[in-house]
């Protein structure tokens, strides 16, 4: 199960609004504005150049997998699990936004923010799977939220609807590959053209 963006579920409300109002001629200049504009080509180069992320995992790799997480998203903390076995054959670049609520922002400034983001990411996202949501927020962190508000702002742009959203180029093929939602290790390592860790 995905998270849906704020912005999916707004623009639902919207359409079922416009059914209802079916005997009203739609003003054209707000029936422009709700029209969602086209998505951007996803890239890496974009991602490398309009984000801030922290990386984990083999610093020397030349495999690198960039993941959008909110750090209120379970299903993100799930990935981060799954994550964990690929680390020796891939660097991972999470990406956090804030898409859930203002809580997402912070917690993912937060980590963002720390001496050992890693570490953080753990508590936050072990708390988030025990139901306990997530890490309190660090002081010190405007320069941080606003680095947040980018990344949110490109993962908006690309079109993506739920989190977390994994991109990479494929291991074996070296094509471009996207996903939307969490995955358990071997689906993962597959996904990514890497090898099956051992169990």
């Amino acid at each position: 199960m995905n998270i849906l963006k704020p912005v999916a579920i707004a623009a639902a409300l919207a359409a079922s609004l416009l059914l209802t109002a079916c005997d009203k001629t739609p003003d054209p200049a707000a029936a422009a504005a709700a029209a969602k504009a086209a998505p951007a080509p996803v890239t890496i180069d974009a991602i490398k150049a309009e984000t801030t992320g922290f990386t984990v995992g083999s610093p020397m790799s030349v495999r690198t997998v960039y993941v959008f997480f909110d750090a209120q998203c379970p299903h993100c903390a799930a990935l981060w699990n799954s994550a964990k076995p690929l680390k020796s054959q891939t660097k991972f670049v999470w990406i956090p936004v804030g898409v859930i609520n203002k809580a997402s922002t912070t917690q993912g400034a937060t980590i963002l923010s720390s001496k050992d983001p890693s570490a953080t990411m753990e508590e936050n996202e072990t708390s988030i799977l025990s139901k306990q949501g997530g890490i309190s927020a660090g002081s010190g962190i405007d320069d941080m939220v606003a680095k947040v508000g980018k990344n949110t702002e490109l993962f908006n742009k690309f079109g993506f609807e739920s989190i977390p959203t994994v991109v990479a180029l494929h291991a074996q093929t070296g094509l471009l590959v996207k996903k939307e939602g969490s995955m358990p290790t071997p689906e993962l390592a597959n996904f990514l053209g890497l090898a099956q860790p051992a169990q």
